[in-house]
């Protein structure tokens, strides 16, 4: 299910940039191997020629490769759409409403995100996928959810045909022993039957092919669950998350506040015709929104803001106490620090000892925050502009809580009081 320009788009050489990429490479690999080797392992086990139920069996599985790739690459080269460059509200008044990405130059749509892999606003954004290395949003919302339907049903096809042919090709050659199990490999070429011999290699690969599809529908399997669930709440990912923050930031300062989801439509079938529809194009144009009853159009918007301005003020000042070079996985700062690394495409920033850091949110090894350059650029800087923000991941043995927080945490609870 794909926007109209999809063909487009898929023939833009420039967008073909996308498969060279980690993510699109495992995916497509595991896509691959379990195809080839679900058909070849079909021929030995059901020849597809001699009855219906083999013919069935064959087609069914084509079936299920072709319509996997589809919807896996209308995901990826449809995209998620973009708020337009430059864009703002008809109403300049409603400008107060909503957060302005100085990267876009243009403000920020209701339920629109900035990506820092797309370097995009991207409209109704659930999250950048590395597997497909676009983000997931308002225009390829259907056929990434279709794909992560599709993929665990195309598995468990294949996989119950590699467990058949290896069982129906062992059948005859395992003997029993007192001590052992021996497997006569050479039937294979006593059988006039098979085209391909099923010997170790291919039991070795049919084996492995069994692990990639059953690992496979078990891992996206549940993405698929986790995409339904939100979809049928006319939800995405990152407004979960924000639906939770609201709670947390009502319950911290006791506001007396009640904060109702402006989206959801009331009924699961009215949310889920939001995203899929019999013509493949989702519903709205990824600006404006149908809105349940009694809510404003800038809920979602306004709360928004709300917890950007109780970020900055529950954000901690931290000091580095000694260097960081920003690596993935730093062999130097521990073994705990080494196998906690966060699980997220989100970047490390490096740290000079004396550095200043505003730390926003944590784990128990790490801390991620950002950097403030006030007193000009420093050096190895010079593309970084007075003013700019440096976000990112750093581990937490690396920096100690400046000693000024204390008359912060105080403002703190003055300002919960107030509140």
């Amino acid at each position: 299910m794909g926007g109209p320009g999809s063909f487009v788009k898929f023939g833009n050489l420039h967008e073909l940039k996308r498969l060279f990429h980690w993510g699109p490479i495992i995916a497509l690999s595991v896509i691959t191997i379990c195809s080839i080797m679900a058909v070849i392992d079909s021929v030995l086990w059901y020849w597809p020629l001699d009855t219906t139920g083999g013919s069935l069996n064959f087609i069914m599985l084509i079936n299920w490769t072709v319509m996997i790739l589809y919807n896996y690459f209308n995901a990826m080269f449809v995209g998620p759409g973009y708020v337009p460059l430059g864009w703002k509200p008809e109403n300049s008044e409603d400008a107060m409403y909503l957060q302005y990405c100085k990267i876009c130059q243009a403000y920020k749509a209701p339920r629109s995100h900035h990506c820092r892999k797309c370097n995009r606003c991207v409209l109704k954004m659930d999250h950048h996928c590395p597997w497909i290395n676009n983000c997931c949003g308002h225009h390829n919302h259907a056929s990434f959810t279709l794909f992560l339907f599709l993929a665990p049903l195309g598995c468990m096809h294949a996989a119950f045909i590699f467990i058949m042919t290896m069982y129906t090709q062992l059948y005859n050659r395992v003997s029993f022993g007192w001590s052992s199990v021996k497997i006569d490999m050479s039937f294979a070429k006593r059988d006039p039957r098979p085209i391909i011999p099923f010997g170790l290699s291919a039991f070795a690969t049919s084996l492995f092919a069994l692990g990639l599809a059953l690992g496979t529908t078990i891992a996206v399997g549940m993405l698929f669950i986790i995409q339904l669930k939100v979809i049928l709440r006319n939800k995405t990912s990152i407004e979960s998350w924000i639906e939770e923050k609201a709670k947390d930031r009502i319950q911290y300062y006791q506001t007396g506040e009640t904060f109702i989801f402006p989206y959801d439509l009331g009924g699961k079938w009215n949310n889920f015709k939001q995203v899929f529809t019999w013509s493949g194009n989702p519903e709205g144009d990824g600006i404006d929104w149908p809105l349940r009853e009694g809510c404003q159009r800038y809920s979602l918007t306004v709360e928004q803001l709300k917890q950007k301005a109780d970020k900055r003020v529950r954000s901690v000042r931290y000091r580095a106490t000694e260097d960081f070079s920003g690596a993935c996985c730093p062999v130097t700062k521990g073994i705990k620090t080494f196998f906690t690394t966060p699980c997220t495409e989100e970047p490390r920033i490096d740290l000079k000892k004396g550095e200043l850091i505003l730390a926003t949110r944590g784990l128990k090894h790490w801390m991620y925050g950002d950097r403030i350059f006030e007193d000009g650029t420093p050096k190895g800087k010079e593309n970084v502009k007075v003013g700019d923000r440096i976000r990112g991941w750093f581990p937490r043995r690396c920096v100690e809580k400046c000693s000024q927080d204390c008359e912060s945490e105080q403002t703190h609870t003055e300002e919960k009081k107030t509140r």
